[in-house]
């Protein structure tokens, strides 16, 4: 089945959320609301990148309402983690009148411990996929990187590739593709992308994690390049009801394209309690 007819099967629906967060839902069963990784623009993606995540969602999408939501445009600069975990609150409770599955991934999961460390009302079960209680020292000075030659007007995906691929090659070819394809992924609102790489610059959860009272499972890939198995066990290990699964040999975005990812957290999210750590 191709890209374009799974979407079309999935029947999905564009809309926006209480402050402005654009969403795309697909799939049946109970709400799962998926915070959206590290986008060009605060908006639902279109073309590629609109089949790329339909496709990476599908198999959860067997078994759950999925809302893939996004930032609000027009962030102001300034605005911190916080500012942006209270928005989704006040979204997430105006749509569903209560708490819901939550999976952050990437950016998505910064997103995802904030709002469940400042608003566990608003999460009934936690889903953190390549992501950590804060950022790694070289994944934050590639982000800033990128977001200032943006912001300059100047090509800046390949900023990017440090923080996607390990090895020093895979790096410089990479770096190489994605100047070149910098054009095609450009933000329109360079703005939202410069402020909240700054938000997510700053975030840091040491010392909150045992805030965060939702069941939680922290999912990691052996050779991520964003973040070390070290980040996705200390992040695992500081919230009181964790389960903690890190895949052999699966890069930062291979962990949710992983064959056992969505048998993985289904599972859990179905669970009345959580497994073993």
């Amino acid at each position: 089945m191709g890209k374009s007819s799974l979407a079309a099967e999935l029947e999905v629906t564009n809309g926006r959320l209480v402050h402005g967060l654009p969403y795309s839902a697909f799939g049946a069963g109970r709400p799962l609301v998926f915070l959206r990784w590290f986008t060009p623009d605060h908006a639902n993606p279109r073309g590629w990148m609109r089949d790329s995540e339909i496709k990476k969602l599908a198999p959860l999408a067997r078994h759950f309402r999925v809302y893939a939501v996004n930032r609000a445009p027009g962030m102001a600069a300034g605005t911190t983690m916080a500012d942006i975990a209270t928005q989704h609150a006040e979204a997430l409770y105006a749509e569903f009148g209560g708490p819901v599955d939550v999976l952050g991934v990437s950016s998505g999961g910064s997103v995802g411990l904030q709002l469940a460390a400042d608003h566990p009302q608003a999460v009934r079960r936690l889903v953190i996929a390549s992501s950590g209680y804060t950022l790694e020292p070289a994944t934050r000075e590639s982000q800033m990187r990128y977001a200032e030659a943006v912001i300059a007007g100047h090509r800046a995906l390949h900023h990017m590739a440090a923080a996607a691929f390990a090895g020093p090659v895979g790096r410089r070819v990479a770096a190489a593709a994605m100047w070149l394809a910098d054009p095609l992924a450009r933000p329109k609102n360079p703005a939202d992308t410069h402020a909240f790489v700054h938000a997510e610059d700053a975030f840091d959860l040491t010392g909150r994690l045992a805030d965060i009272t939702a069941p939680t499972l922290i999912v990691g890939g052996e050779r991520d390049a964003a973040y070390s198995t070290e980040t996705f066990r200390r992040t695992a290990d500081g919230i009181p009801d964790s389960h903690l699964i890190i895949y052999p040999r699966t890069t930062h975005m291979g962990a949710i394209k992983h064959p056992r990812f969505a048998s993985d957290v289904t599972a859990f999210l179905a669970a009345d309690t959580p497994g073993p750590r």
